[in-house]
């Protein structure tokens, strides 16, 4: 089996004995990697990719690393962040709001892992808690991130899917409207195959938008026939209204088989930086901390990290979204009042509780009925847009429920303008 990506070569390989796909795991060289936005295009206005693009959280009258050769680059960082597990919990209700005493137990730091990004708690995740060879799985709710089922993948793990409600409309509410958490269906599925160890729930999810209430999360947890653990993957909370009664972590001092993932990556607007974090209880933290790379976490990104968790920069980010979740409204409105002109926009099909909309390019007009979303067009739009316009908005039509849809992140208020008027041009073009 080649390995995918590779370009053929005729240059002999030395020794001849050798061949590396004969040492590469079989599932490895199978493996569809996660494309990211960057694989496509770099330059433009960028709204593909969910970043923040008011720039990060971090406040200019905080010290922050300006020199980073100031700090002690020739030693390994600190493995446990102290300072900075305790900043994350008392932000997100685990720990006093200002923690004087340095026990990890007091401060709430002792519910708190840090990774390079969510993706290495994802990983880790699946390496302590699912056997590989197929014989263990993960399950998780599609349309959903992609990484999970790479990951899973990668460990040589079984997935196991469960859609998420496809049909319905959004105002029915976030338990059983579009998106929702087929949460009976997850129950009986767990029920009848014991070999599930992990629950995968984006919230809000990627690409879909939309909150899984925490009635949902607890029916899970509360389920006798599951014995693993359900893993709520909160990387855009803070664009939802009141994020600390909303998230999942409000469970973690209740409940042992629940972890939760957040990062510094989409409020914060320190994508660059790959901090995420888990919140659990801390058997499950410490499970964690035993199996991660020793110095994980660099000494310039846990400075930038205690920098964005000071209370001016939480203030700024908090600022910062609430300017996307407001021009988010707008952007809806605009394209809304878009859809009404004929050319083929449909309705957000999304929760839209993130910092992106989701949106279903529908075929032209047609004599025989309301026009359909066509993945087709949308492709055709989304390439348009991207090599001909310079805007990068990202393309969902694959994904289960979501033909015809293109991804839109909120961008600044002068980008969101441009957006709105060269879709408009290329909607009249193709």
């Amino acid at each position: 089996m080649p390995i995918l990506g590779l370009k053929p070569t005729q240059k002999p390989i030395y020794p001849p004995h050798f061949d590396i796909e004969s040492v590469i795991r079989p599932n490895i060289l199978a493996l569809q990697p996660y494309r990211c936005a960057r694989d496509d295009y770099s330059s433009g206005i960028l709204v593909d990719a969910n970043e923040n693009s008011l720039g990060h959280s971090i406040e200019s009258d905080v010290d922050v690393a300006q020199d980073t050769l100031s700090l002690n680059l020739n030693r390994y960082p600190d493995p446990s962040h102290p300072h900075i597990k305790s900043r994350i919990a008392a932000l997100r209700g685990l720990g006093p709001s200002s923690p004087s005493s340095t026990s990890d137990e007091d401060t709430g730091a002792d519910h708190i892992f840090l990774g390079v990004g969510s993706d290495e708690v994802i990983d880790l995740l699946m390496r302590v808690c699912v056997a590989p060879g197929g014989s263990e799985k993960i399950l998780t709710t599609p349309p959903t991130y992609g990484m999970y089922a790479v990951c899973a993948q990668v460990n040589d793990v079984g997935v196991v899917c469960v859609p998420l409600e496809l049909s319905g409309d959004q105002g029915e509410g976030r338990e059983r409207g579009r998106f929702s958490a087929q949460v009976d269906q997850i129950k009986k599925t767990v029920a009848s195959d014991h070999s599930v160890k992990l629950i995968f729930l984006c919230s809000p999810g990627n690409p879909t938008g939309t909150l899984i209430p925490l009635s949902s999360v607890r029916a899970l947890l509360d389920f006798p026939d599951f014995k693993g653990i359900v893993v709520v993957d909160e990387a855009y909370i803070d664009f939802v209204e009141d994020p600390l009664k909303q998230s999942a972590v409000s469970l973690v001092k209740e409940y042992a088989n629940v972890c939760v993932l957040q990062t510094l990556s989409k409020g914060f607007g320190l994508a660059a930086i790959r901090l995420g974090i888990a919140l659990a209880q801390p058997p499950l933290i410490q499970v964690l901390t035993n199996t991660k790379a020793p110095y994980n976490i660099s000494t310039p990104t846990a400075h930038l990290a205690l920098s964005a968790l000071s209370p001016q920069s939480i203030a700024g980010m908090r600022a910062k979204a609430q300017t996307l979740v407001s021009s988010r409204e707008k952007m809806l409105v605009s394209l809304a009042e878009l859809g009404k002109t004929g050319l083929g926009v449909g309705k957000s099909i999304g929760g839209n509780d993130a910092n992106f909309v989701l949106i279903p390019i529908l075929e032209k007009a047609r004599e025989d009925g309301p026009p359909q979303p066509s993945s087709a067009r949308a492709n055709k739009i989304y390439r348009s847009l991207a090599e001909e316009n310079g805007v990068v908005v990202r393309y969902r039509g694959n994904e289960p429920g979501c033909a015809g849809c293109l991804r839109i992140t909120i961008g600044t208020e002068g980008e969101n303008k441009i957006i709105l008027q060269k879709l408009e041009e290329v909607l009249r073009i193709l």
